[in-house]
């Protein structure tokens, strides 16, 4: 049995402010650099093959803390765009109440909570989940399946993608799913995925 552990990246400076920040490479704040330090304690005693993340800093900031707690900086490290955050186009860097203010708050829960509505210039979550589970099940998977553990530190809506994918959700179910900053949660894998409720 193999384990996949998933880590949302720590608080950012722009979630700190509220704005979208999608795409736009925003390292974390203090509050985030303690949360990950609080997963990398969380994660001290499991066995870590091989860690992946986003193209992000937040999340590779969040990822080196990690290792660095856990003791173990030398594991391999694959970063690629595939995991980075839904992107929320033309909405990034504006404030999120602001934008309801100006836009109604009907219409910005939609653009941020619809499954397959897209912000203006960015991307829906459907379209998140179509780049996110093709990288998934092509270079993460295969891991799993010989037996290594992995670790994917990356953002709220690309692993919000792969939770749908991993405990087979619906996208009504999958928008009311929060994903807290800097908690793991732990999956087994033995030909088909389970979830720890303890997170871990």
């Amino acid at each position: 049995m193999s384990k996949l552990f998933l880590v949302r990246h720590g608080q950012s400076l722009w979630n700190l402010e509220n704005r979208f920040t999608g795409w736009q490479d925003i390292d974390i704040t203090e509050a985030g650099i303690e949360e990950a330090k609080k997963a990398g304690m969380a994660l001290k005693n499991e066995k870590i093959d091989v860690a992946f993340t986003s193209a992000l800093i937040r999340a590779q900031h969040t990822l080196t803390i990690i290792l660095d707690v856990m003791g173990k900086p030398d594991i391999p490290v694959i970063m690629d765009k595939a995991l980075n955050e839904r992107s929320y186009g033309n909405l990034e860097g504006l404030n999120k109440a602001e934008t309801a203010l100006k836009y109604g708050d009907d219409q910005v829960r939609t653009w941020r909570r619809s499954f397959d509505i897209v912000p203006p210039g960015g991307e829906s979550l459907k379209i998140t989940y179509s780049r996110v589970i093709p990288y998934f099940e092509m270079h993460i998977l295969p891991l799993l399946k010989k037996g290594e553990n992995v670790l994917v530190v990356a953002h709220g809506n690309s692993l919000r993608s792969l939770i749908m994918y991993l405990e087979n959700l619906s996208p009504e179910e999958i928008l009311e799913r929060e994903i807290a900053t800097g908690i793991p949660l732990t999956y087994s894998y033995d030909g088909k995925f389970s979830r720890f409720e303890n997170g871990n």
